[in-house]
């Protein structure tokens, strides 16, 4: 179909290209980079009818073909369903382990348009952004084609503060999108995913940014410093505690220690349980507690509580059954926010099962910051 958009509306803010263009003159003299893609299912690729389809493999491609002289490593870390809460939390073990050169982060429709979400934004650019490698940093914000809901409001103030490049699809494809010069139905089936034409407008924004930016590339610019933070920033240290890294007191919940095979293979390292009364509770130190757990399309599934402290009558409820189809989803939910730094417990209980329960319950992890 070859849909065209006005690339150049999509750079909504060109920041400081300092990295960026050190990054393109040391790819032109043959250096090797690894270049990481973070975000949810777009980044992962879904909906596209291959992964070479997919826009982050399509951007990794534009660096391959623009600078042959270097080998480059193509990291796609997009996990779907999960926001910029998660990405803070393994954005050190999927992403910076790997001494990426240049991070893409991409959670606008994945977060919400809140300051609970630009704060954990805020905490994933502060630890990629202050890595000691200092890779460059590119903000990609997508948007949901049949309501223009998405984040980037929110995340747009944190690149702006921290003056980094982002690009928008608010600016480029939505609005064509809107005028009905592009069939929704074209480039997404679901308002959401891209599918492969999709994917590649996507990839077609991001390339005309890093088209402007080898065109400056000798143009000198001042180095950024890292500046003071916005918000609270209580998720730039957040870590996730599994079986592997953790010690919790375990009543009837089992760790599970089936390998893990690739990122996205997220229900791995976690526990997992299927009697009532079943328990398990952690001893920790932090300001923010989230449990990760599975929702599982597989019912009847057992239901648990998450209890902070002992407050049984604040606890969280934890169902694991889901009303989608799709399949199963890692969920997020946050237990504690912005309390007290001090020892806290974390006690995770099933309070219902059913005999004939499809799955058991499985706890995949207990998010902690300060």
């Amino acid at each position: 179909m070859g849909y065209e958009v006005h690339v150049e509306k999509g750079i909504v803010n060109r920041g400081n290209l300092y990295r960026l263009k050190a990054l393109m003159k040391r790819a032109e003299a043959g250096d090797r980079m690894t270049l990481a893609f973070l975000g949810g299912s777009i980044t992962q690729g879904s909906l596209s009818s291959q992964y070479t389809n997919c826009y982050a493999y399509l951007v990794f491609d534009w660096f391959v073909r623009k600078f042959p002289k270097t080998a480059f490593t193509y990291v796609n870390a997009g996990v779907g369903g999960t926001t910029s809460q998660f990405g803070a939390a393994r954005v050190e073990e999927d992403v910076l382990k790997n001494k990426p050169d240049l991070v893409m982060i991409e959670f606008s429709v994945n977060d919400d348009n809140t300051d609970f979400f630009r704060e954990t934004y805020e905490g994933l650019v502060r630890k990629v952004y202050g890595n000691p490698f200092e890779p460059a940093v590119l903000l990609i914000h997508n948007i949901c084609y049949d309501t223009g809901i998405s984040a980037e409001e929110k995340h747009r103030e944190i690149g702006s503060h921290y003056k980094l490049p982002s690009v928008s699809m608010r600016t480029t494809i939505y609005p064509e999108v809107v005028s009905g010069a592009i069939p929704v139905r074209d480039i997404t089936p679901d308002d959401l995913h891209p599918n492969t034409e999709g994917h590649a407008l996507l990839a077609g924004v991001i390339s005309h940014f890093l088209e402007n930016v080898y065109e400056m590339r000798e143009e000198n610019e001042e180095k950024a410093e890292m500046p003071d933070m916005l918000t609270a920033n209580a998720y730039e240290n957040a870590i996730r505690l599994q079986n592997y890294n953790a010690s919790p007191v375990c009543r009837g919940f089992i760790p599970d220690d089936t390998l893990k095979k690739h990122i996205s293979d997220t229900f791995r390292n976690g526990w997992t349980a299927s009697e009532k009364g079943a328990s398990i509770i952690f001893h920790v130190e932090g300001t923010e507690l989230a449990v990760q757990y599975r929702k599982s399309v597989n019912k009847p599934a057992p239901v648990a509580v998450a209890i902070v402290d002992g407050d049984e009558k604040s606890a969280v409820t934890l169902d694991a059954n889901f009303e989608e189809t799709w399949g199963d989803a890692l969920v997020i939910e946050t237990i504690a926010y912005h309390i007290g730094n001090g020892p806290h417990t974390v006690e995770v209980r099933l309070v219902e099962t059913h005999e004939n329960d499809a799955v058991p319950f499985y706890l995949t992890s207990l998010i902690v910051s300060a």
